[in-house]
């Protein structure tokens, strides 16, 4: 038998403080907000930040009433952004609102319990990590969080809010991770701090207590702050739109993406609800052991309950076939709009949090795509099919 060769695979994070991810958070904080009074409120909310300013924009139907501004304002305190000399400022942002209802043509397909639009959506799962991911993004994530984790519980008294990471991950033959080959981070900082200590601090208090002893080595490289400093950061040195981080908020660059953001849309968007529930039938599949690798595309139309197709790529790691997992789906899995919302239960206000640091391999109270109830339906409804 041929051994494939070694390869390495990279995927990167970001921390909540950064600019497209500040716009993700204000989205999703806005979507809470209505649904937590209007669970039936339908939601499609993009947000831009730049120095000094937040502007809102999109469609909103609801029967309630909320003030963006002030939830503008509460989502840039809570991530960090209290300071002047950052450029970007809770209170002192200027806030811009252009909000209208949602097209009556939507709602014509949507009211009938219809997919808000069409489109193709992605869902993937692998057993090389305990949460069912690549490791490179899930590596990623945790060094993310640890720096958000050391500014704000005042470990360092440097950081800044922005920030991001890159893990690259050495794979065998077999397909299997092997070692870290590289590990970056960009930390925001202020000018009081030199960069020998920030590199100091960052490797010992982050990258040491987030990486695997096991899985670095004398060639492992680690960069941070390549350039040396990172004084300029967040909304003031870029500026962030809703869904431009979608490859962060999945998988890191591991299979296929269907295109379409999550952040500021009701579960009605099949672009959230339908990749929810391809991740949720994904990760049922190998925990399943029905194979070591799964990626699951739905694809939809607009106004039409059912999905127009439902794919299911085991990468030659299958313990059955393709085409029999594909019938176990069917038979376990209702995946109309409606029966995604009911069995993920996602008109709650669950989704300011999902907004950072990755929509998937989240064991956290409301990531109900996450959990594995249907493991053995699944299992059983797939040897049936053999």
């Amino acid at each position: 038998m041929t051994t494939k060769p070694h390869h390495l695979f990279t995927s990167e994070s970001v921390t909540e403080g950064h600019p497209d991810k500040i716009a993700d958070q204000v989205s999703d904080a806005i979507l809470d907000a209505i649904l937590k009074d209007d669970p039936q409120g339908r939601v499609a909310c993009e947000t831009l930040v730049t120095t000094g300013l937040t502007v809102v924009a999109g469609e909103v139907t609801t029967s309630c009433y909320v003030e963006i501004p002030k939830i503008v304002r509460e989502t840039i305190h809570e991530i960090g952004y209290n300071d002047p000399d950052f450029g970007y400022h809770w209170e002192n942002s200027g806030v811009v609102t252009a909000v209208q209802e949602q097209s009556p043509d939507i709602a014509l397909g949507v009211d009938t319990g219809g997919a808000g639009d069409q489109g193709m959506m992605f869902g993937y799962a692998t057993n090389e990590t305990p949460e069912y991911m690549p490791m490179p993004i899930i590596l990623a994530h945790k060094l993310a969080r640890r720096l958000a984790e050391i500014r704000k519980d005042g470990t360092v008294n440097y950081l800044r809010p922005d920030g991001k990471s890159q893990v690259t991950i050495e794979y065998g033959g077999d397909g299997k991770p092997v070692r870290v080959e590289a590990i970056v981070l960009g930390a925001h900082h202020s000018p009081k701090v030199t960069t020998p200590k920030l590199r100091a601090d960052l490797k010992a208090l982050v990258i040491d207590r987030v990486i695997p002893k096991g899985l670095t080595d004398k060639k492992t490289k680690i960069f941070i702050n390549a350039t040396g400093r990172f004084e300029v950061g967040g909304p003031m040195g870029d500026t962030g739109v809703t869904g431009r981080k979608i490859i962060v908020d999945t998988y890191g660059g591991v299979g296929r993406h269907g295109g379409g953001a999550f952040s500021g849309k009701d579960p009605t968007k099949v672009d959230r609800s339908a990749s929810y529930a391809a991740r949720w039938v994904a990760k049922t599949v190998v925990a399943a052991g029905l194979a070591d690798r799964c990626e699951i595309q739905l694809a939809y139309v607009i106004g039409v309950r059912d999905p127009v197709s439902i794919m299911a790529t085991t990468f030659g790691t299958g313990k059955v076939s393709d085409d029999a997992i594909v019938a176990a789906i069917r038979q376990v899995f209702d995946l109309t709009p409606a029966g995604i919302i009911r069995d993920l239960k996602l008109r709650r206000p669950i989704f300011k949090k999902t907004a950072a640091y990755g929509h998937f391999g989240r064991n956290e109270p409301g990531f109900t795509w996450e959990e594995l109830d249907r493991v053995d339906a699944v299992r059983r409804a797939a040897a049936r099919g053999r």
